[in-house]
């Protein structure tokens, strides 16, 4: 165990410091999964203080910088990230008083960028869709703003050997002990590396019956890479944090011969389970681990004492694979299928899902609720009838220049003039409605069923095409 995550004297009596809780996070046994012959435990890392697995290589490169003198007392620090490496540096550099830029592909969650500006983490956005070489490629971008700024020191986790090294010397010495010296697999993803190299390093030395397993996102190539075969052209991927499309150069892939390569939605479906099944709350990179230890649990033939991790926490994943509407959105989250328009609404009065108002509910009301779910218009209703909408020009319009007038009622604002579509109507219809700058309201016998906007038909045709 590495000095960084033993506690000291005072640690034991209840002062200590935040930095010295990471680490020696808490390893549980899954028993409500079908895990063949094998037994499947996980590591909590969301428990680290930053909450996720990353906390562990962000203080140990940055203790390095320190420790080699490139990084000075109110220094700055520059990285890429994808993931919760971010958020790591983030807590330390909060902690020791550092400047942090952070150059992040724009496939995030709200959360996490939310998070780290609260922590006061300089963000910088950038393409998600781009490979390595383009000037918008996240990591070469983020080397060119630290060779921009002066006295500024580039992080580089994927070449950073204290990545690695934190792994080696704190994650796998915990997971050994925790097991009782007896583990036959542990599987890893791999973004930057260094869990993987880490305690791949580690159980090469210490257990070479150990095997390392890797958990890959489809479209990422490193499954192609350790299982020896030409990679594919990389895809595109939607969990956060592992998969990649070249071999980082911290990568020790050395005795790593299995890997799974597990769909977007086999990896969201696995995390929800495992909020529903055992209660924990885990990230999408978690439910691409789990559903990886899983598959290869169910093709052993003896049985096997398997670990995995619980990288970060999925509380930063509430507004994407924990939320219906973003799942169904991406084709991930289906109902029953219609066969007609009711298969492009994404919020169903009818299942209780639509964001509606009532004529004399006030106006402030409405714009609370456009605020919360981000929307621009409400229906209005009154029964299982449709007797107007309201879009936020009219709150506007009704507003200004009185602000007494939010608690006007919604029926003074409202637009009574609708048009509806019927369920039945074909595709053409509702791009005529959309042709005309209105809304699709659609209607089944005069029953309203709910609203079908632009970016719903897009996502109903990009779907038609995956």
């Amino acid at each position: 165990m590495s000095t960084q995550t033993q506690a000291s004297p005072a640690a034991t009596a209840g002062t200590s410091r935040l930095l010295d809780l990471i680490g020696d996070t808490p390893l549980v046994e899954l028993t409500r999964f079908d895990t063949g012959k094998s037994r499947l435990f996980v590591k909590l890392e969301n428990q680290n203080p930053g909450g996720s697995i990353k906390d562990r290589p962000a203080l140990s490169m940055i203790t390095a910088f320190e420790r080699d003198g490139r990084l000075k007392p109110g220094g700055t620090l520059v990285e890429a990230t994808a993931g919760n490496t971010g958020l790591g540096l983030a807590l330390v550099a909060a902690v020791k008083g550092y400047r942090l830029i952070l150059v992040i592909p724009d496939k995030m969650s709200r959360e996490k960028v939310f998070h780290l500006k609260a922590m006061g983490a300089e963000v910088v956005m950038t393409r998600s869709d781009v490979g390595k070489g383009h000037p918008e490629y996240y990591q070469d971008l983020a080397e060119r703003i630290a060779s921009e700024t002066p006295g500024a020191v580039f992080v580089n986790q994927f070449g950073n050997p204290a990545n690695p090294l934190a792994h080696e010397t704190t994650t796998a010495p915990e997971i050994w002990e925790q097991m009782g010296h007896d583990v036959d697999a542990v599987v890893c993803g791999v973004g930057s590396s260094g869990t993987l190299t880490g305690i791949n390093n580690f159980f090469r030395r210490v257990s070479p019956k150990t095997e390392i397993v890797l958990a890959d996102p489809a479209g990422s190539i490193l499954v192609d890479v350790v299982e020896g075969r030409t990679p594919k052209e990389p895809g595109s991927w939607l969990v956060e944090g592992i998969g990649e499309d070249f071999v980082p150069p911290i990568a020790n892939l050395a005795g790593v011969h299995t890997g799974f390569s597990i769909p977007d939605r086999e990896s969201f479906e696995v995390a929800r389970e495992l909020l529903r099944k055992e209660g924990i709350l885990a990230g999408s990179s978690s439910g691409t681990l789990v559903a990886a230890a899983l598959r290869y649990c169910r093709q052993q033939t003896e049985p096997k004492r398997v670990v995995t991790l619980i990288c970060d926490s999925g509380n930063k994943y509430l507004s994407k694979m924990f939320n219906d509407v973003w799942m169904a959105d991406q084709g991930f989250v289906t109902g029953p299928r219609h066969g007609d328009l009711r298969d492009l609404i994404s919020r169903r009065h009818d299942e209780g899902a639509a964001v509606v108002v009532n004529p004399n509910d006030t106006l402030n009301t409405a714009y609370a609720r456009m605020k919360l779910y981000d929307i621009s218009q409400v229906p209005v209703i009154e029964g299982e009838q449709v007797v107007g909408i309201l879009d936020e020009s009219d709150v506007l319009m009704a507003v200004f220049g009185d602000h007494a007038r939010f608690q006007e009622p919604v029926k003074s604002a409202m637009a009574t003039r609708i048009e509806t579509i019927a369920a039945a109507a074909p595709l053409s219809e509702l791009v005529a409605v959309f042709d005309k700058g209105h809304v699709a309201i659609v209607v089944d016998a005069g029953r309203f069923l709910g609203l079908i906007t632009r970016i719903d038909l897009i996502n109903h045709l990009r779907r038609k095409v995956d």
